[in-house]
């Protein structure tokens, strides 16, 4: 089968004919890529995909930035100069808006593995074509693609790193991993600007339906493309179009059992295997999942003892709790969920004070915002800083027990925060103090 190629070169043209006349061997060859399913419409196929769920995977992650409040200075990375946000407060309801948020933003990144995978596949004879370029044009677009390609490999890569606890790339991971969302978000602007035609045509050019009818028996190559996807000298097929479509949807779908399971709970929870981080529990009324143990966090009994006193700050004197003194105001129990970034979440009964009551207490009855620090010292666990209406919501807590038992020491004893849409770092445990502030 001849393919059609553009004879066309554009300035500088002797430097793209050089090239063209030493062509390097191995997957530079075109004889290198030979499978007949590779053509524009299965390419278009995967690229659909792509097209809808990325931009709700890459949503879904800035938002997860914003939830961690930059405008506090407790987003990572504080400053990105152009690359700031416009920050806005982050509302607490619907109480369960974080863990939908991060729950897509994980599973579904996850989900879409196979699918980028399947579309790097069916496009890799155009990333080996020989020459790269032909024209300065053709130069920016390649290298558009190779930032596109580069950038969500980087996403995936380290994203699931992240997961598994697993940093052996040595960088901050949040910093990295934000930075790469913009540079694929640049990319993938131009790519679908620069694409978007062919891959309407090519869609129109085959009928999905009369695809998923057609046997391994009767496929066949797509037309000769000017692009280089169809192979100038195709193999016979070991798989049909709709195999190969039916293989990639399968794949999701048990990436999906595999991991839905952390976000959604119930039957699916035991499967959730792609997320091992927070598989850590607790016994009895404490049995979920447990992010950081009191070990880790350095706190020991004689912290959590009963000399433990909670420091309300703000007013005009600091005002001291201790836990029996706590446990005797007005408690309130709200069934809320606790979500962490990395897209695992469960929902518990808690009960506790109410912060605005900590706040009234302390003197400030209309906070701008609260500081919240913890016994233990040092990371990001150690302080949280609440907008106001995470202060004020009548669900948000101080918790002392949840399930109807006291907190564990793992879980936060003597007491922690408990806000309503609120990423779980920032439900401080082992509350030491807090300090409500009028501006």
């Amino acid at each position: 089968m001849a393919r059609t190629e553009p004879d066309h070169v554009g300035f500088p043209a002797r430097l793209w004919q050089t090239l063209e006349r030493h062509r390097p061997g191995g997957p530079f060859r075109p004889r290198s890529w030979r499978s007949p399913l590779r053509g524009p419409w299965l390419t278009s196929m995967f690229g659909l995909v792509l097209l809808i769920a990325l931009p709700v995977v890459t949503i879904t992650g800035l938002l997860s930035y914003i939830a961690y409040g930059p405008q506090f200075g407790q987003a990572i990375p504080g400053e990105v100069g152009l690359l700031h946000l416009p920050y806005f407060d982050w509302p607490t309801s619907p109480s369960w808006l974080y863990r939908l948020n991060q729950g897509l933003h994980v599973g579904l990144g996850l989900v879409l593995i196979p699918v980028v995978l399947a579309k790097l596949w069916s496009v890799v004879p155009k990333l080996f074509a020989w020459p790269p370029a032909r024209s300065a044009a053709q130069v920016l677009e390649r290298l558009s693609l190779l930032l596109l390609v580069g950038s969500i490999l980087f996403e995936i890569v380290t994203g699931v790193l992240n997961i598994q606890y697993d940093y052996i790339f040595g960088f901050s991971f949040y910093t990295a991993h934000y930075i790469g969302a913009w540079v694929f978000i640049a990319a993938f602007v131009t790519h679908v600007a620069l694409k978007l035609p062919h891959m309407v045509r090519a869609l129109r050019s085959r009928s999905l339906r009369a695809e998923l009818r057609t046997p391994l028996a009767r496929t066949t190559p797509e037309p000769a493309d000017p692009y280089g996807l169809v192979p100038t000298d195709p193999t016979k097929p070991t798989i049909s179009r709709r195999g190969a479509l039916g293989l990639v949807a399968g794949g999701s779908l048990l990436v999906g059992v595999l991991t839905a399971g952390q976000t959604v709970g119930g039957v699916l929870r035991p499967l959730a295997l792609l997320l091992p981080r927070g598989r850590t529990r607790g016994d009895g009324p404490n049995d979920f999942q447990v992010n950081r143990t009191a070990a880790a966090a350095r706190i020991t009994a004689s912290d959590t003892g009963p000399d433990w006193t909670l420091e309300l700050r703000g007013g005009r004197t600091t005002v001291r709790l201790d836990r029996r003194q706590l446990v005797a105001m007005p408690q309130h129990t709200a069934t809320l969920p606790i979500a962490c970034v990395e897209g695992w979440s469960t929902t518990e009964n808690w009960t506790g004070v109410r912060l605005r009551d900590l706040a009234r207490l302390a003197g400030v009855p209309q906070p701008a915002s609260a500081h919240v620090r913890s016994l233990e010292r040092r990371g990001a666990f150690a302080k949280a800083t609440l907008q106001s209406n995470q202060v004020l919501n009548p669900y948000s807590l101080l918790a002392l027990s949840v399930n109807g038992a006291d907190l564990s020491p793992d879980h936060g004893y003597p007491a922690r925060i408990i806000v309503p849409a609120l990423p779980g770092v920032h439900n401080t445990k082992w509350v030491h103090s807090i300090e409500f502030r009028k501006d």
